[in-house]
């Protein structure tokens, strides 16, 4: 009995991560952006690295409803900002 409630409840944590992953937006370059429907702008600011600038923005375009995202513009010295345009 105790290995059935572990098992059902390490499925039920790798599905959500698995759904997680398969929501994500993925990153798209100019020429791959072509084919795809633009929906807006997401921008973002306050972080010390590009990964997570990186995350940021795809966080924020999957909040949008976007399939997908191109960082248009990343800057900072100390602490980096970026925007990227989200497409369906």
């Amino acid at each position: 009995m105790k290995n059935i409630i572990k098992t059902t409840i390490a499925i039920i944590a790798l599905s959500a991560t698995a759904l997680s992953y398969a929501a994500s937006p993925q990153m798209v370059s100019s020429s791959e952006a072509v084919s795809l429907q633009k929906i807006g702008v997401v921008s973002s600011g306050g972080f010390t690295s590009l990964d997570k600038l990186d995350a940021s923005l795809a966080m924020k375009a999957a909040d949008a409803g976007a399939t997908h995202y191109r960082i248009i513009g990343a800057s900072g010295n100390n602490k980096l900002g970026g925007s990227a345009i989200i497409y369906r």
